[in-house]
């Protein structure tokens, strides 16, 4: 399931729109912004067009997540539906004694179990589910984008900082390690 033409073309329109809108408030409200803001809101002054289009770019993404989560919950109601029918098509089949509960238990777990299978090991059910997950990643990205913008504006350090923290901490753990092994060869 795709996003249809005349949705895409809205969507362009919106981004193309609210690109321009932003770019012009940006320009229009960037000296003055700027001239009169200090510290951290100077910083945020600056770093709000990227915000803008970040969320603009996500609101993109968010509408195929939406699209592919649709097909997604789609084709698991449908396969639910045919298993649940072909289920209910022979149940009536068997007497309806506590001896045949079981019997109607195992055909029902059958029944379910093959149509699901038949659903995961199909390539539009892969496809799908490839690109759910791939937007989602989209989205999480663009988020990553604007905490790291906003913590920036902030003064505050970043992921990209505070990976770069652990990485130099776990570089000097081993090489204190390493030199209290030659210290401890040198004592004996």
């Amino acid at each position: 399931m795709s996003i249809p033409p005349d949705l895409k073309k809205s969507l362009a329109d919106y981004k193309h729109t609210s690109l321009f809108w932003t770019d012009l408030l940006f320009l229009m409200s960037n000296k003055q912004q700027t001239i009169t803001a200090t510290g951290p809101f100077r910083k945020f002054a600056v770093t709000a067009k990227k915000l803008s289009t970040e969320t603009i770019e996500m609101n993109e993404d968010m509408t195929e997540f939406n699209s592919r989560l649709t097909a997604y919950y789609k084709q698991l109601a449908d396969t639910w539906n045919e298993a649940q029918k072909e289920y209910s098509r022979k149940v009536p089949e068997l007497p309806n004694d506590i001896e045949n509960m079981e019997a109607s238990k195992r055909i029902w777990i059958d029944m379910f179990e093959n149509y699901f299978t038949k659903l995961f090991d199909s390539s539009e059910f892969a496809e799908n589910f490839g690109k759910l997950v791939t937007s989602e990643l989209e989205i999480a990205k663009h988020w990553n984008n604007m905490t790291a913008a906003l913590l920036e504006s902030a003064n505050m350090p970043t992921k990209k900082d505070m990976d770069e923290v652990y990485q130099e901490l776990h570089s000097l753990r081993k090489r204190i390690a390493k030199l209290e092994k030659i210290a401890d060869k040198e004592v004996t």
